[in-house]
């Protein structure tokens, strides 16, 4: 496939919820994300695990605590509650409309003063195969910054609302503390200019307009 090595491969995500503006009020209450997310209506059947986790990257440990606190406040459920482990500090929530997202510092020690700042927003879907849906993408004009054989890839951003990454449907389950199984939609859409198509995994992907 030919690369064309103009485009855009910024990305924005799109949740299909019930109710956007509901939605979208619970998410600002919560994270304050602003124009990151975008909502959009459908009631296409989902169960399960939805093959995908949300990931907030932040510079330390009281800014996981901060996130997570508004996020219970605005009705999100815990998953694993926050604590250390070998990577650094996080949790995981879950949305009232079913979206997992992970809160997440490398430190596991304060480093500056408190602040609510999201340094990164990364989309982590989980596939089949890693190396076939990483080749997949490299194929659609993104580009690989880290890798780690079968077992993960990230993409480079290029300064995007969203960081990509893949990592095995069964080790994302497992990192949002849910079971693995799940059927229908992954209720959740990309926008960018890399195409419209669906991916191995069912994720889809339109066209930024």
């Amino acid at each position: 496939m030919e690369i064309n090595t103009n485009i855009s491969t910024d990305i924005n995500i799109q949740l299909e919820v019930a109710d956007p503006q509901a939605a979208a009020a619970i998410y600002d209450a919560a994270f304050g994300l602003g124009d990151r997310l975008g909502f959009r209506a459908s009631q296409t059947p989902t169960t399960g695990f939805r093959g995908f986790i949300l990931s907030l990257v932040v510079s330390q440990p009281s800014t996981v605590d901060s996130l997570v606190g508004t996020a219970v406040e605005a009705g999100f459920a815990v998953l694993e509650p926050a604590k250390k482990s070998l990577w650094g500090y996080s949790a995981v929530v879950q949305a009232p409309e079913g979206t997992i997202w992970k809160v997440a510092t490398s430190k596991k020690k304060e480093v500056g003063p408190f602040t609510r700042e999201i340094d990164d927003l990364v989309l982590l879907q989980g596939v089949a195969d890693v190396k076939a849906s990483k080749q997949f993408y490299v194929d659609r004009g993104l580009t690989v910054s880290r890798s780690f054989g079968g077992k993960y890839a990230e993409f480079a951003n290029s300064g995007s609302p969203v960081t990509l990454a893949l990592y095995p449907r069964k080790a994302a389950a497992k990192e949002a503390g849910v079971s693995l199984e799940g059927s229908g939609s992954h209720r959740i859409v990309m926008n960018s200019g890399i195409g419209s198509f669906t991916d191995p995994d069912g994720f889809v992907w339109e066209e930024a307009v």
